[in-house]
């Protein structure tokens, strides 16, 4: 079934089914002029074996050609591609990594990652850094504007403030949070856009802000200039 004429795909990328269930709905609320679709990745492809910056843009691409061509969609269908990642600490210094074979997973605390495997960490840290890097720096994917957002450091950190949640929890939490909002997108909005953890203003500034110290591990998002730019087309149509 085709789209109406008026009506645009907003292609929203998120790592996995929860992260979905917490955003798809309060992002259709912001987005009600447009059609949004979650493409769920089932993992965090930045961090991904055998993915890497030469090659990770081709591979969203190609994620992004085979939805359209299931849907026979054009990219002219598509408004914006919005990707959402977890920094998962990416940017803090190795020392910050700290190593104990009493942990089973990796904790993030504020003052740092704590894991069982440092070495690990760091290599897992840098591949992120080299793939972020040049998803902020991409402008398009298949004709398409392009831009990937941070949650600090991951998604239930900052919709909930918990940084080590199990799967458990993580669903149970994301369908609180979908509940809470739903119909409220004047609540949802501040709470984005209007908290200590929103990163305003300039798009490259705010990716320079989690990149400084300890920021990375802690709560921040950049999300709300995603959101801000949107409201600010819509006054001005």
């Amino acid at each position: 079934m085709r789209l109406l004429a008026r009506k645009k795909i907003v292609l929203v990328i998120v790592e996995g089914p929860s992260d979905d269930v917490a955003l798809g709905m309060a992002l259709s609320q912001v987005y009600d002029k447009d059609f949004i679709y979650v493409h769920i990745m089932h993992g965090d492809i930045t961090t991904r074996r055998g993915v890497s910056s030469q090659n990770i843009v081709a591979k969203i691409g190609k994620d992004v050609t085979d939805y359209a061509k299931s849907k026979h969609y054009k990219a002219s269908d598509f408004k914006q591609i919005i990707h959402i990642v977890d920094t998962d600490g990416a940017y803090i210094p190795d020392d910050n990594i700290m190593e104990s074979e009493n942990y089973l997973d990796i904790q993030y605390e504020n003052d740092g990652i704590y894991t069982n495997n440092k070495a690990g960490v760091v290599t897992r840290n840098q591949q992120k850094r080299d793939n972020l890097y040049k998803l902020r720096s991409c402008g398009t994917i298949w004709s398409i504007p392009y831009r990937v957002y941070y949650m600090s450091c991951n998604l239930d950190h900052v919709l909930y403030g918990k940084p080590n949640s199990t799967d458990k929890d993580k669903e149970n939490d994301a369908y609180a949070f979908a509940k809470k909002y739903r119909n409220k997108v004047v609540e949802f909005v501040e709470f984005i856009c209007k908290s200590s953890f929103s990163v305003t203003g300039d798009y490259k500034e705010s990716w320079n802000y989690i990149e400084k110290d300890l920021n990375s591990v802690n709560r921040y998002t950049n999300l709300c200039i995603c959101i801000e730019n949107e409201l600010d087309s819509k006054m001005m149509t």
